[in-house]
């Protein structure tokens, strides 16, 4: 039996703080619930997330300006606990503002700050706490707030111009499978009494179209739970770890895409990594958190083989010459840092140049993939029309 903390709404509106005892979360909210109760957050006492529901929700954008703002009122010689307090009186969102005065607690009740934010994974990874474990140990908390508010900024950007580039061929896709859809399932069918009542001998692609129409009409009983079962069957299989690893090589070598994925993701582990090495932290430490920051399990396993090899005495840039993910120039340049002693100077300079470059990676995609993408469109609805005219032609050569 747990002690679960919560805040509800009753029919009438009033509100609600309480605690309930319940076996599991999922036991708690059927106890609110059922007593009439609208949940708005619950969580287990003594730590752990909680579930916010609504417009309370804790972005990625919050998480960011809190760092900032804390970055800013420590290095201004506030202390830590009257920082949290401060930032916390000021906030709207009340699941952020809980959030705060929960670590606030746990912070004046002695708990180092690392070892309070990483109860909270949900809001701040590995990598986070990782770099505030180490500014507790130099004592140079501002500084590494306003590093880590740059890091987290930096990632905000590049997903947000990934998406950005994505969002386009995605929206083309949908749109020309509804085109597609509507054609065969409403167009094509009206035509079909004049093509037999004329006798007009069809063309091969009206009378492929004519059949495909004819597919999705009268058998979506078949291909509906078909479709449905091969959705579940991939998305079971690309949770698996042989799925995920096939989609993650499949990803790096698609067309135009797969070349602006392997530089974000390369862009992503550099950038974590000199991160992480100015900051401090372990080196060993470093590799794991840049080998899980980089979401595709062929880099994340180049850089776990890192650690073997640093383990066993190498340096970094041996084990990364045995692989083809990481570009010649590259290993040549961190060879070059690991020998001078300015790894973390090298880091820098290139996970900089290889922003710039995935900028410029992204926007070549994007100029590739929309001319592409109508063509695909052009000449999947002009198809459908020539099958449709073709007929039409014959009929009115005929009379």
């Amino acid at each position: 039996m747990q002690t679960f903390a919560y805040q509800a709404k009753d029919k009438l509106g009033n509100l609600h703080d309480s605690s309930i005892d319940a076996d599991s979360i999922d036991e708690a909210r059927a106890v609110l619930a059922s007593d009439g109760l609208q949940v708005i957050s619950l969580e287990e006492e003594g730590g752990g997330l909680s579930l916010s529901l609504g417009g309370n929700r804790i972005s990625r954008n919050d998480i960011i300006y809190m760092t900032s703002q804390l970055s800013v009122m420590i290095e201004t010689g506030i202390n830590l606990s009257t920082a949290l307090s401060g930032i916390a009186s000021q906030e709207k969102n009340e699941a952020l503002k809980k959030l705060i005065l929960d670590v606030k607690k746990e912070v004046e009740g002695g708990e180092d700050f690392s070892t309070v934010l990483a109860r909270y994974p949900k809001y701040f990874d590995q990598t986070y706490v990782a770099l505030i474990r180490a500014s507790e140990q130099t004592g140079l908390m501002g500084e590494m707030l306003e590093k880590i508010a740059l890091y987290l900024r930096k990632e905000a950007e590049t997903r947000g111009k990934i998406r950005a580039a994505l969002a386009y061929p995605c929206v083309m896709i949908v749109l020309a499978c509804s085109v597609t859809i509507f054609l065969l399932t409403f167009v094509l069918p009206k035509f079909e009494p004049l093509f037999n009542r004329k006798g007009v001998k069809l063309p091969g692609p009206t009378i492929f179209m004519m059949a495909a129409s004819d597919f999705l009409l009268n058998y979506w009983m078949y291909w509906l739970p078909t479709l449905i079962a091969l959705v579940v069957a991939f998305l079971f299989f690309r949770r698996s770890e042989t799925g995920r690893k096939f989609i993650d090589g499949a990803k790096l070598n698609i067309p135009i895409i797969g070349p602006m994925i392997r530089k974000v993701t390369i862009a992503r582990s550099l950038n974590t990594l000199g991160t992480l090495v100015r900051s401090d932290v372990p080196m060993l430490q470093s590799l794991e958190l840049t080998s899980q920051v980089c979401n595709n399990s062929k880099y994340s396993q180049l850089w776990l083989n890192v650690i073997d090899s640093v383990t066993s005495g190498s340096q970094i840039h041996e084990c990364l010459r045995k692989s083809q993910l990481i570009p010649a120039t590259i290993i040549q340049m961190i060879a070059a840092g690991e020998e001078t002693g300015r790894l973390d100077d090298v880091l820098e300079k290139v996970s900089s140049h290889y922003e710039h470059d995935v900028d410029l990676s992204i926007k070549t995609t994007t100029s590739l993939i929309e001319p592409i993408m109508i063509a695909v469109m052009g000449v999947v609805v002009g198809g459908i029309a020539l099958a449709l005219l073709m007929p039409i032609f014959s009929l009115s050569r005929n009379v």
